[in-house]
């Protein structure tokens, strides 16, 4: 991501609130956390695209391959977000996830990030052309902007 993402960006989002445990020792948000959040965010986007993980096709769905997160402000306890996700990119095998942590109703952007995934046959471990039908879902939701 080169520059730095606005909220008009997106049109998926995802609240979510900033627990207590979420702090480490240096009272504010531990960096693993906010993966933890782009996860909670990237599972509300597959399930609105109809990856559900309970598919008429188990040993079928994508495989988290590169993930990473540019740390903009610090965010404390008690705090409430919006995680923004759009796909960005399309490929054979693969498409990229973006996403935006805004602190929530406003533009103060927390942190960002992508993640690439692969579309994988679970069983014989090994990539597989993105479904047809999966993309035209992506696309579906991210035209309904």
């Amino acid at each position: 991501m080169g520059d730095l993402p606005g909220r008009e960006q997106f049109s998926f989002w995802v609240p979510v609130s900033v627990r207590w445990g979420d702090m480490d020792s240096y009272g504010h948000v531990n960096n693993a956390k906010y993966f933890t959040y782009c996860e909670t965010a990237r599972m509300a986007y597959f399930e609105a695209i109809g990856i559900d993980g309970a598919t008429s096709q188990p040993d079928l769905g994508p495989a988290i391959v590169r993930a990473e997160c540019n740390f903009r402000h610090q965010v404390r306890h008690p705090a409430e977000l919006d995680i923004g996700v759009r796909t960005s990119k399309i490929g054979g095998r693969t498409f990229t996830l973006e996403y935006g942590l805004f602190h929530r109703g406003t533009d103060d952007l927390a942190a960002d990030g992508a993640s690439v995934c692969v579309w994988v046959d679970y069983v014989a471990e090994k990539a597989l052309p993105i479904p047809e039908a999966l993309i035209g879902r992506i696309r579906q939701l991210e035209d309904a902007s």
